[in-house]
């Protein structure tokens, strides 16, 4: 077995992992309210939510408040602005009174994020929650008890994953405020993630992560080109909509190195020529050469953003699958809008419409479903 690098993170630091992974979804507050998990965990997980909830206060009163600077101002007023686009012309009508209030968090981070998957084979440990079903991550709202459960999920023999977070949805059932957190993100990283969590409002799919989460990452990038490129005092030629196209590509590039990583490990499990050692040896090569490569090659070739997170620490199941999650089959996304002829709100609405019941909603995409689904795995 290999040995997973312990990485502690650090809940005061300075800044917070790129724009993919720091992103959650999770019913902290309704698992609350529902039962069905461990109620010391709930318990908690519900307190801190109840406390970010309280804290609100309406984005209009601290734009107009004279405490206010006025880079801070101007990036609420693009929340709004953001949300408004959303709802007329993405469709996105379920989004409530989300993103009209501003929590302000005593801490750079919001929660801890923990992941874990087999070492013999590509699947996540998953955990169940009521109406989200079986997800492959668990929060935790304190680094203690994040570093405790990571050790006891190493000891039993799991490759693990913990990294923070800036942001979740509660799909719709609360009024999700703004977290302070993310005012540390440029214009178009915060209109993205705000599109990404109202992304999760419109479409959700119980037992999907994988899906759940790369269609958030297509509708906030998509979503963010076509707001900040058509938008009145926008235009092609402005500089947060190069922007915005350019995180796009290379969000689509990430997804390309990310899924052929991810095929690679796969064909390595499928050998019937090795044992279950000889595997794990084998992907660890291959871990190791794919990070070397991501450093020296795919990296330098970024155009907006440099995904530092990725080559912060070694690659093993628990960090490739985590961030496939959000970077799965973005290129077909794409593909897919444009043989719509950029038609956005018809993609979300196709999506939102013929997604649910599918046992693979990934093959509404150019190129069919996907081959050795990740979303699986025991408790």
């Amino acid at each position: 077995m290999t040995r997973t690098t312990r990485h502690r993170p650090t809940l005061r630091g300075p800044g917070l992992p790129g724009p993919g992974p720091h992103r959650l979804l999770v019913l902290v507050a309704l698992t609350l309210l529902l039962g069905g998990c461990n109620p010391f965990y709930v318990a908690r997980a519900g307190v801190a939510q109840a406390r970010i909830l309280a804290s609100r206060e309406p984005l209009h009163e601290v734009i107009l408040d004279p405490a206010t600077d006025s880079r801070t101002a101007g990036k609420l007023t693009l929340v709004l602005e953001a949300r408004e686009f959303a709802i007329s012309e993405l469709g996105f009508e379920n989004a409530g009174r989300a993103y009209t209030s501003l929590a302000r968090l005593p801490s750079d981070t919001l929660a801890l994020v923990l992941s874990a998957a087999y070492r013999d084979r590509l699947a996540f440990r998953t955990w169940w929650f009521p109406i989200t079903g079986h997800v492959p991550y668990r929060a935790y709202f304190s680094e203690s008890g994040a570093v405790a459960a990571r050790d006891r999920l190493e000891a039993e023999g799991f490759d693990t994953y913990l990294r923070p977070t800036a942001a979740f949805s509660t799909l719709g059932w609360f009024a999700d405020p703004l977290y302070s957190t993310l005012l540390r993100l440029d214009e178009v990283g915060l209109v993205e993630t705000v599109l990404h969590e109202l992304a999760h409002n419109h479409l959700f799919l119980p037992g999907q992560g994988r899906f759940n989460e790369s269609w958030a990452t297509f509708a906030g990038n998509a979503g963010a080109i076509a707001f900040f490129c058509g938008r009145p005092g926008g235009g092609p030629d402005t500089t947060w909509c190069l922007r915005a196209r350019d995180r796009w590509a290379d969000a689509i590039d990430i997804s390309t190195y990310l899924d052929e990583l991810e095929s690679s490990i796969r064909s390595i499990y499928a050998r019937e020529d090795l044992d279950a050692p000889g595997k794990i040896a084998l992907r660890d090569e291959v871990y190791g050469a794919a990070l070397a490569r991501f450093r020296s090659e795919v990296q330098p070739a970024l155009r907006a953003t440099t995904y530092a997170y990725l080559a912060a620490e070694p690659l093993n199941n628990a960090t490739l699958l985590a961030r496939t999650l959000y970077f799965h089959r973005l290129g077909d996304f794409q593909a897919m809008l444009d043989a719509e002829g950029g038609d956005l709100r018809r993609i979300m609405a196709r999506l939102r419409d013929e997604a649910p019941g599918r046992g693979d909603p990934f093959e509404l995409l150019p190129g069919g479903a996907t081959a050795g689904r990740a979303d699986g795995g025991s408790r």
